[in-house]
């Protein structure tokens, strides 16, 4: 029930009308064209606003509501609540300072949690669904460039794979993640002490490639190593505009050790 309210809270803000019982279905009809959209939660397991929004984005993940449109998640746990009573183990400085890069870069006041940024440059609370609804219908519409990962395999505790692209349209940064598919926590003390906490696609490893120039492309052989013994993974590659600007493309593909 809860996803079926879901996808009709997202019809209602895309197409500004109720609709009935029957939904128009997310999944893509033959030979349609899908666009991936980034969609990037800054979270954190201390704060008790974040929950919601960790759920409101498995939800996103496992029934992509919007038709045309792929939904690529990630999970980025900051670090800027760790010493107000709660360590979150998947919390990372780097994922705190590309947050803040953010904040500069969109003009915001400052950093907050839970926010979702949508290809770069339409950002929200994160739990805020019908602004999502139409962020993601937007960043839908406009073009991007194909992303291609090969020859994705692990070894040794490393996630080595093959990244091209396409022509970029303006100049560039190429950046991985390594994501953890699923994660959990029994949250002891803090603001959500006693809760049991469940995450999607949490970032562990995020990596530069470096930057391209206009109407260049990337063929690149790349490894990235893993930091835990989880079994399954997602590799996500993605380009930006300087100064995290826009989202060009994005693609990701699951692996599992």
């Amino acid at each position: 029930m809860a996803d079926l309210s879901l996808r009709r809270s997202f019809q209602r803000a895309l197409h500004g009308t109720m609709i009935g019982a029957l939904l128009v279905s997310a999944a893509p009809a033959r030979g349609e064209t899908v666009t991936p959209v980034l969609v990037e939660l800054f979270t954190s397991e201390g704060c008790s606003s974040c929950p919601p929004a960790d759920a409101l984005l498995q939800t996103l993940d496992r029934t992509q509501p919007i038709r045309g449109v792929r939904l690529i998640v990630l999970s980025e746990h900051v670090d800027y609540w760790d010493d107000l009573g709660w360590k979150d183990l998947f919390s990372s400085h780097t994922v705190t300072a590309r947050q803040e890069t953010y904040a500069r870069c969109l003009h915001l006041a400052g950093p907050y949690t839970p926010q979702m940024v949508v290809d770069g440059n339409l950002e929200f609370v994160g739990n805020d669904r019908t602004r999502a609804g139409k962020a993601f219908n937007k960043a839908g519409s406009l073009p991007k460039i194909v992303i291609r990962i090969s020859s994705l395999r692990l070894e040794n505790g490393t996630i080595r794979a093959h990244l091209e692209t396409d022509p970029l349209p303006a100049e560039a940064e190429v950046f991985v993640a390594v994501a953890l598919e699923h994660a959990q926590s029994q949250v002891l003390r803090g603001e959500n002490g006693g809760h049991r906490l469940e995450h999607v696609a949490v970032v562990r490893n995020l990596l530069s490639l470096g930057k391209l120039g206009q109407a260049k492309s990337l063929a690149k052989d790349v490894s990235l190593a893993l930091d835990t013994s989880a079994q399954n993974y997602r590799l996500i590659a993605f380009v930006q505009e300087p100064h995290q600007g826009r989202i060009l493309g994005v693609a990701a593909q699951a692996i599992t050790r």
